[in-house]
């Protein structure tokens, strides 16, 4: 049953971003959306195809919805801004295409895009196998014993989930050859660190550890950076 949960949603979710980004370019002859749409189906049903045999709990809480009970009221009004300008981001880059075209990047740099989408879900993949509990919203699992992570990506940056949210963002538009993209890309990265800034003080004030990681671990997102 969980399987085809899965299909469904991922088959949702692509109709749905390919809408948002085909119907304002107002073309269906758009190469790197297709190339998109494809690397990101392939992604999505790898990663619940291995989910599914190696920590089925968790991919139930990331097939659940993005509004919970258990949620922060906070995150709640974080992630519904950042799902707006997600929406928002890829409606930019359709109209982008239909105003300026397809040719606004050489073709070396969209193949850079190309390959970096990969990057970005390794990231989320790794994460995964070391955190049980990455659940999409800011709670604490205490049913599910939840623990502070320090291995794998962890040991290099606290959240290595928008560490490969961060690469998405700003390759995305590379692959997708928009401009406007590009430029958006930094508001919606801006909202997940504070995100990330909000969860560390959740984090900080009711997961035992955490502080202590925080300490021994510099880098939120950027390693040498942030």
């Amino acid at each position: 049953m969980i399987l085809v949960r899965l299909v469904i949603q991922v088959a949702v979710w692509l109709a749905m971003t390919g809408a948002l980004l085909l119907f304002p370019a107002g073309t269906l002859d758009w190469p790197a959306a297709w190339v998109f749409l494809a690397e990101l189906g392939i992604a999505a049903v790898a990663t619940g195809l291995w989910l599914a045999r190696s920590d089925l709990a968790l991919l139930k809480e990331r097939m659940a919805s993005p509004v919970q009970k258990e949620q922060k009221s906070w995150d709640r009004l974080l992630m519904g801004l950042v799902m707006l300008l997600w929406t928002g981001w890829y409606v930019l880059m359709g109209f982008d295409i239909r105003i300026h075209g397809t040719g606004q990047f050489p073709v070396w740099v969209q193949i850079i895009g190309a390959l970096a989408l990969p990057v970005s879900v390794l990231t989320v993949v790794l994460t995964f196998r070391e955190n049980s509990y990455a659940a999409p919203v800011v709670k604490l699992q205490k049913e599910r014993g939840q623990s502070v992570i320090d291995t794998g990506p962890y040991r290099v940056v606290r959240h290595p989930i928008y560490t490969g949210a961060l690469v998405f963002f700003f390759t995305t538009p590379l692959l997708l050859g928009s401009w406007w993209g590009l430029a958006l890309a930094p508001v919606i990265i801006a909202v997940l660190a504070i995100r990330a800034v909000m969860e560390e003080r959740t984090l900080t004030a009711e997961l035992p550890g955490y502080q202590e990681y925080a300490t021994n671990v510099r880098y939120r997102l950027v390693p040498l950076l942030w």
